[in-house]
């Protein structure tokens, strides 16, 4: 199988109607609803576009997805803006903007472009779905998996899954990329402690801390993701 079916097979089989989510919590599926059409086809089209071979990739793990990038295009860190401005890739009546976008396609461009660094690099989540939380007004805010303890226990045999199968694809096991110093690393060093996937896992400041709080000095911060990608 190409990268690209084994990425497309894998999000037709995301299912989190199974999950036991914590009350208040539910699980972002982009591939159903009412607009999965769409993001199918963004989707497919990306991933049938940079990774329709075979070639080993390194990898680069964020947390799990975000309303505005990879919960509306389906791609991690990649906005309906980026998709098309940086990618090429129409998404047609879909619109978002994610910072965290900003950052990683400033980095991409940096890199040589978005053909030069998806020949080489992969990415996605620890957790394949993200999640929303519900405030008490009603509106819904992102939330990750370690936000809470037991919304990570209900999910954890799903991560093991997904980062045992994708431990199978063309993926340069022997070192991964952690987004983020803080939780996600911890929790994705505790796992592979026990299952021992992965070699070396490194990691790289989160997009979203960076255009949050480091915005000024973004350029050393790209620099710092050229470099550590780069290493052998």
């Amino acid at each position: 199988m190409t990268f690209s079916e084994r990425i497309l097979q894998a999000n037709d089989q995301f299912n989190a109607d199974q999950w036991e989510l914590p009350q208040g919590i539910r699980a972002l599926n982009p591939f159903e609803g009412e607009q999965a059409h769409l993001v199918r086809e963004i989707n497919r089209s990306f991933y049938q576009k940079f990774y329709h071979d075979s070639e080993p990739r390194k990898l680069i793990l964020g947390i799990n997805p975000g309303r505005l990038g990879a919960g509306a295009t389906g791609v991690p860190f990649t906005d309906t803006k980026n998709m098309e401005e940086y990618c090429g890739i129409s998404s047609g009546p879909l619109k978002s903007h994610e910072p965290s976008s900003v950052f990683m396609y400033k980095m991409i461009e940096a890199y040589g472009g978005a053909e030069t660094f998806y020949q080489d690099v992969f990415i996605h989540s620890v957790c394949p779905l993200g999640f929303v939380k519900s405030k008490p007004n009603g509106n819904e805010v992102n939330y990750n998996y370690y936000d809470d303890k037991e919304l990570q226990s209900s999910v954890l045999p799903y991560i093991t899954e997904w980062l045992k199968e994708l431990s199978t694809w063309p993926i340069d096991t022997r070192r991964v990329y952690c987004l983020g110093s803080g939780k996600n690393l911890k929790f994705l060093k505790s796992w592979n402690l026990e299952h021992k996937v992965f070699g070396d896992i490194v990691p790289l400041d989160h997009p979203r801390y960076v255009i949050q709080y480091k915005a000024r000095s973004i350029d050393a911060y790209i620099d710092k993701y050229l470099k550590s990608l780069s290493a052998s």
